[in-house]
């Protein structure tokens, strides 16, 4: 847990530097607790892509419990700031995987997210779960996406379904889930073409496929994650809006979060969406692919360095 919680704060060094460090200034220099100092650390938390909705609920909560406590500077703001963020967040939200049944998971998102990366990263951790896991070319329109699939294939150990090159997505995930039951396979990952989510054709094809899905596994799919470029800030909200509309995400997987200075997203996907982060990428090795912990996420985010 201690790596863990290390390697975490060193994802989130960027937004450290560019968030808490403004806020510890803040807090260092004004100590009045007056209408030019909130807006001063409203400025910050937007900066840091925390969103308008999330900020103003984080502001009116400091308010309250400075009002509540009877503060009369801005010593103890930055605690409540810290315990305010924690509440946003809310419990944390595991995957759903199913006991009596192949888990399908569908991953969704625009290009360039790293949807693949994600998929043989967890691939690679179930897999030395002890779970038999089925990999799912379900990007037809590039050549190069039913590739790299394929090598993380053999990088874990896992077989892939596939089909050539312009075929129907559909089909490729029907044979697939064909194989998996009849294999006894516990995870399905089915890897999808990035796309932008203003183009209507390629969002019904979604829909196509997960009705497929479910036709197959009526209970499946089990998770449709979205996989979000952390250093997009904002315009993972309004991602997030048209796949969750067309596919019923049920998480996000955040990646790219150690080299953006944006991680203030995760809040804002939290409160504006109320689509939990599942999982975040935290580096380029294969297991840095790990459980979205809001407590730990948070504590990492204020950590003192020196603190392990």
């Amino acid at each position: 847990m201690a790596a863990f919680f290390s390697k975490f704060k060193e994802t989130l060094n960027k937004t450290r530097q560019n968030f808490i460090s403004k806020v510890t200034e803040l807090v260092t220099i004004r100590k009045k607790l007056d209408e030019e100092f909130y807006e001063e650390l409203e400025d910050i938390l937007l900066q840091a892509d925390v969103g308008v909705a999330a900020t103003c609920r984080l502001i009116e909560g400091i308010r309250q419990e400075v009002k509540k406590k009877k503060l009369s500077d801005t010593d103890g703001v930055r605690d409540l700031l810290q315990e305010k963020m924690k509440e946003l967040l809310g419990e944390n939200a595991a995957l759903n995987l199913s006991s009596d049944q192949p888990t399908v998971i569908l991953f969704v998102g625009v290009n360039g997210v790293g949807k693949t990366t994600s998929i043989g990263k967890l691939a690679y951790r179930l897999k030395n779960e002890g779970r038999e896991v089925l990999l799912v070319a379900a990007d037809t329109f590039r050549a190069a996406a039913i590739e790299q699939l394929e090598i993380w294939g053999d990088r874990t150990d896992c077989a892939v379904i596939k089909q050539q090159t312009g075929s129907d997505p559909a089909a490729v995930v029907y044979d697939a889930l064909q194989a998996a039951k009849k294999r006894g396979v516990d995870v399905v990952l089915i890897d999808t073409a990035g796309r932008l989510h203003t183009k209507y054709n390629l969002m019904e094809e979604l829909r196509k496929i997960k009705r497929v899905i479910t036709r197959e596994i009526p209970e499946a799919p089990h998770e449709v994650l979205l996989v979000v470029d952390a250093a997009t800030g904002q315009n993972a909200i309004r991602q997030a809006e048209m796949f969750k509309d067309t596919t019923g995400v049920t998480g996000v997987v955040l990646t790219k979060l150690d080299g953006t200075a944006k991680g203030g997203i995760v809040l804002a996907i939290s409160e504006e969406m109320g689509i939990p982060v599942k999982l975040v990428g935290t580096g380029e090795a294969l297991d840095d692919l790990k459980d979205f912990d809001s407590a730990e996420f948070v504590d990492a985010l204020f950590a003192e360095e020196g603190v392990e």
